[in-house]
């Protein structure tokens, strides 16, 4: 029989993430705009006074404003992350979804190779974030959730990853870990 759960992780407070989101579309509209205009007075520029420092002028404005107009309106999709953890058989998957759209699958991870697990509230969590050489990557968005570390070692390269489980998750993920991994101090 298979074990299976699957979770997608949203941000509890979406007030500030739709605030973000509607000033991002607010923003690369106004720089499209400011470069458009931009753009006719360099045409303007060069067609009545040739080139000259107005037009150098215009043309940085126009590159400056275009490119971050450009730039704001690729990346806002990401103001809308969500994590989803998926548990299959002793395997975790893990992924980013932005704006529900797109998805980047971050990486796949077997329970069974991981050396420690236990909460972030717990002691050990600090044990093993201080030591050195250690790699950490946070897949989670609420900090006052119940977050979860899983310590391993892969190609000698010391790693934590965070993530924000339900408890049905991490009653799923005990059962899976082998003796001993389970930090509870």
């Amino acid at each position: 029989m298979d074990q299976f759960l699957e979770e997608v992780v949203t941000p509890k407070s979406k007030g500030m993430q739709s605030l973000l989101i509607i000033l991002a579309n607010i923003v690369w509209v106004v720089f499209a705009i400011y470069a458009f205009l931009q753009m006719q007075n360099v045409t303007l520029a060069i067609a009545t006074e040739g080139l000259t420092l107005n037009v150098l002028i215009y043309a940085v404005q126009l590159i400056v404003f275009g490119g971050l107009a450009v730039l704001i309106f690729l990346r806002k999709d990401r103001l809308k992350t969500e994590y989803e953890y998926t548990f299959t058989n002793a395997q975790m998957d893990f992924a980013q979804v932005y704006n529900n759209k797109k998805r980047k699958n971050l990486g796949t991870m077997n329970i069974r190779n991981v050396e420690a697990c236990g909460l972030v509230s717990s002691g050990s969590f600090q044990r093993y974030i201080n030591m050195q050489g250690v790699k950490r990557t946070n897949w989670f968005l609420n900090r006052e959730a119940e977050l979860l570390y899983f310590y391993f070692q892969k190609e000698n390269n010391k790693r934590i990853i965070i993530i924000e489980p339900s408890e049905e998750m991490i009653a799923l993920i005990k059962r899976n870990l082998p003796q001993g991994v389970w930090q509870n101090n």
